[in-house]
């Protein structure tokens, strides 16, 4: 008679413990559920105006001052957040504009930023009819659109640096406070390069804030009546001074593709 070795037997069990049967393997632990969704989970996904109708039927005042309270705070966020989106498209500058768009942008702090971490500016040189860099340019007005706390500004490359070679086109340079955070040449060159790739690249270097929760765009706004009314359509321009007249700077920057530095006066 054939034995099943799998089967949870007293004759089994005495085999394997003569070593006549492999030791049944261990049953797999049953997985843990899922953890209960928190109360703020359960209201994230509702407008402030659906939370104001949520808590006026909310069953007893404690949970009705829960959800208040959880509206009040989604509203300051959500107001912060339209404070601090102040771009949202790719601006072209030309060389004359480099100092003032890009270098002095980024030493410009965010409003109620403590930490005064500058802002992120991305510098994207471009060449049109260049495939690659086309295609990029794409990507940046994507990405511009989508992260609106950072600043995308676009250059003609050898207006930029002279005589740039077509081989390092695109080229993307990130500012913060003034200094250069990261230089990336001939994007794409290698392979045809995804949004995801550039996108994911640019938030490691720390020139795109991580996604922030933002209300639906076909949100229902608030009375005008309400003082917590939000306004999800307002964006505040670039708050760069004009500064005719400064001196040039001489920006050394290093290819990371190459490992060559060069220097380029703007």
């Amino acid at each position: 008679m054939a034995v099943n070795i799998d089967e949870d037997t007293e004759f089994n069990d005495a085999l394997r413990k003569h070593g006549i049967i492999p030791a049944r393997e261990p049953t797999p632990p049953s997985p843990s559920p899922p953890p209960s969704p928190t109360f703020s989970d359960l209201l994230n996904d509702f407008t402030p105006s659906e939370l104001r109708e949520i808590s006026e039927d909310a069953p007893d005042d404690e949970t009705e001052r829960m959800i208040a309270a959880y509206r009040r705070q989604r509203i300051a966020d959500e107001k912060t957040l339209d404070k601090r989106s102040r771009f949202g498209r790719v601006y072209p500058i030309g060389r004359d504009d480099y100092t003032r768009e890009v270098t002095e942008a980024s030493k410009i702090d965010e409003e109620g930023d403590e930490k005064e971490e500058g802002t992120a500016v991305i510098c994207f040189l471009y060449k049109d009819g260049i495939p690659r860099s086309d295609r990029a340019f794409q990507h940046v007005k994507t990405l511009a659109a989508r992260y609106p706390r950072s600043k995308f500004v676009s250059i003609v490359g050898d207006k930029c640096i002279p005589n740039l070679p077509d081989s390092r086109i695109p080229m993307f340079i990130v500012y913060k406070k003034g200094d250069i955070r990261n230089q990336v040449a001939a994007w794409g060159a290698d392979r045809e390069r995804r949004i995801e790739e550039l996108e994911a690249l640019l938030i490691v270097t720390g020139a795109l804030h991580p996604p922030e929760r933002r209300a639906p765009e076909d949100r229902k706004k608030e009375s005008s009546s309400d003082e917590e009314d939000l306004d999800s359509s307002s964006h505040v321009r670039s708050t760069a001074t004009l500064t005719n007249g400064r001196k040039n700077k001489n920006v050394r920057g290093k290819d990371n593709d190459s490992d060559s530095e060069f220097d380029f006066d703007l």
